[in-house]
């Protein structure tokens, strides 16, 4: 056996770059941090051939001192780590002075630097296995690494590299993630010799809203909300986009730790489960998101290329990103989504609805007279409503069941009429941006104003202040169900009404079995099932929010949703999306004729519940088209 000997430094650094440089991406990872680090404020990256040929980075940093230069290109030699305690609490983005070494033993590599203490700068040009020579080099302040003919030394490497399109596109990947959260330092990034990416520095909220629009685009930018959450010594910032802007991959979802973009496992897991009932389970939110916590709670030297961290406490940081950003995205109502994100404009008093009897306006949003508030205001949910609401209430709350002629509620007896719907194209008279004009006598008018159509018994037409809004009923009244469900059950609220016949059902031995194993977790759903025979249940109580669902169906769809779960543990994880399924069998049918007092009421609770802007199963619940959307339609004004 050969004996022991010590590698010599060129192949130790070889080895290294193993780890460090996969790629030119890495290498301008790796030296645009460098560049932050120093407290550079523009940062110029030049490439040649997608960074296989060339790649230069300029920054307008602190510089490196003269002395320090042969210091900067020699193994873990680093100004950012003095002692055990500065690697516990580690604040900057590069810090295991591994990076210039390695990329220099790789490739042809010469820097040039200066400081704002010296008249000149200084130029080392490194080769491997030869003494470091150092020359003055006239420079402004900041530093300069020059990088060619990567890998000309490691030719296995180099054939394993991609076309230099390719490879360009995975160097312009990083220099925008970088740019995202460094929004006070200029970028520029040039491709031979042309300029392909450039970002001014964004100082203010709007220059940096700027910033990610340009950087992923404008569908993000109409689409993301910016947040800035704090609690547990946490503070989250960022975008998060509507949960209608999801993806078919997990390709604009960006999370940085102090500053430092990461992929981590326990935030993707917490950030999805923010979103879990308000996208398609297949589908992926979009996200620009900043964790700031303290240095010492999470470690970041875990991985050669520092893409991830192990925190300390992960379930405090994942309950803490899943309910901040779950709470947030609820609190998102209609008045938030449209144009100017507030409920302005005036109504008439005196417009009437079709087929209210005459009624004013004021009175079918109000169900009373003169003495209803002045103006409209947005009612969190499940907040105590005002007494003068509590009319399109009872009508919401009708809307799962058959209803009379006049829109109120009816038996189930064999004599119960069945509803007439109103004309779907059925007017009211004068516009209601008109009416609103003439007025002096005025009211505030909700986001999402007053219905005027029932389109096929499907959709909601709606006029507000800016135009049209077009509302999917079921999708909506799914929505108000399944909220109102889960604040039932998680209060412990949830009442049952028994069942004049009870229902019988046949099922499989092992639903039934399954169904008695859960009896009392059914029963704190609201569903009393009696076990009859070894394939046979009996449904004696309902949930009473439900009203007349096809219980048989709805039993059905629970026992799946048991069946696929092999724990109670896990079972009671799916509670929501039971009680998903649950709403859905609860909701307004298509071809289900709504009266003017019920549209009306449908569209003020989606202004007051949760999420209200999707389905459960991540649908759209409403959409709006002002009026210049309407006109650009038309080719009006051409």
């Amino acid at each position: 056996m050969p004996s022991i000997q010590q590698l010599p430094d060129h192949l130790i650094n070889q080895i290294a770059a193993g780890e460090v440089v996969e790629r030119p991406a890495s290498i301008v990872k790796e030296l645009v941090e460098n560049s932050l680090d120093a407290g550079a404020t523009r940062i110029v990256i030049d490439l040649d051939q997608g960074g296989l040929d060339r790649i230069r980075i300029r920054d307008n940093g602190c510089g490196i001192d003269a002395d320090d230069l042969p210091k900067a290109l020699s193994r873990h030699a680093t100004s950012k780590i003095l002692s055990m305690d500065d690697l516990q609490k580690v604040a900057t983005l590069g810090f295991r002075g591994e990076a210039l070494p390695s990329i220099a033993s790789v490739s042809r590599l010469t820097l040039t630097s200066r400081t704002a203490q010296c008249e000149h700068g200084a130029r080392i040009d490194y080769q491997p296995n030869t003494p470091m020579q150092q020359e003055p080099a006239a420079h402004p302040v900041g530093t300069t690494v020059d990088v060619n003919s990567l890998f000309y030394n490691v030719p296995a490497r180099r054939k394993f590299m991609r076309t230099p399109r390719t490879e360009f596109s995975r160097c312009e990947t990083v220099v925008k993630t970088l740019a995202m959260a460094e929004p006070e330092c200029a970028f520029t990034l040039n491709h031979n010799g042309k300029t392909s990416f450039e970002c001014k520095v964004a100082q203010d909220a709007e220059s940096r809203n700027a910033r990610i629009t340009r950087i992923l685009g404008k569908g993000f930018g109409e689409a993301a909300r910016a947040v800035s959450l704090e609690g547990a010594g946490l503070h989250l910032s960022g975008w998060v986009a509507d949960p209608s802007f999801s993806r078919s991959q997990a390709d604009m979802q960006y999370f940085y730790v102090n500053q430092r973009m990461v992929r981590d496992k326990v935030i993707s897991h917490a950030v999805k489960q923010a979103y879990s009932d308000l996208i398609y389970h297949q589908r992926h939110p979009a996200f620009v998101l900043f964790l700031r916590m303290d240095p010492t709670s999470v470690d970041v030297n875990v991985h050669p290329g520092k893409q991830e961290v192990r925190f300390r406490e992960s379930q405090l940081v994942h309950g803490f990103v899943r309910r901040s950003i779950k709470e947030f995205l609820a609190a998102v109502t209609p008045a938030d989504s449209l144009t100017d994100g507030e409920a302005a404009g005036v109504l008439d008093n005196g417009l009437s609805f079709p087929g209210n009897g005459g009624r004013s306006a004021e009175q079918e949003m109000t169900g009373g007279g003169k003495g209803a508030a002045g103006a409209y205001s947005r009612t969190p949910f499940q907040r105590p409503m005002p007494l003068q609401v509590q009319e399109q209430l009872d009508a919401m709350n009708r809307l799962g069941a058959p209803s009379t002629h006049s829109g109120a509620a009816s038996g189930s007896g064999a004599g119960a009429r069945a509803p007439e719907p109103i004309s779907p194209y059925a007017r009211s008279g004068d516009g209601l941006r008109e009416r609103m004009n003439e007025s002096d006598d005025t009211e505030v008018i909700p986001p999402l104003g007053f219905a005027r159509a029932h389109l096929h018994g499907v959709y909601i037409l709606a006029e507000n202040r800016d135009g049209l809004i077009i509302v999917d009923a079921h999708a909506a009244h799914e929505r108000i169900t399944y909220e109102r469900l889960k604040a039932l059950y998680h209060d412990g609220a949830l009442k049952r009404q028994a069942l004049l016949v009870p229902v019988t059902l046949d099922v499989s031995e092992a639903e039934a079995d399954r169904c008695e194993a859960e009896r009392d977790w059914l029963q704190g759903i609201g569903l009393l099932v009696d076990r009859m025979a070894p394939e046979q249940l009996c449904i004696r109580e309902v949930p009473a929010i439900l009203g007349q669902a096809d219980v048989s169906a709805l039993l059905r769809d629970v026992l799946s949703d048991l069946m696929n779960h092999d724990s109670s543990e896990r079972l009671r994880a799916a509670v929501d999306e039971v009680l998903s399924s649950m709403a859905c069998h609860g909701s307004v049918r298509a071809n289900r004729g709504l009266s003017p007092s019920e549209m009306n009421a449908l569209l003020r609770q989606i202004e007051s519940t949760p999420n209200s802007g999707q389905c459960n199963h991540g649908r759209p619940t409403w959409t709006a088209l002002d009026m210049a959307a309407l006109d650009k339609l038309f080719l009006r004004g051409r």
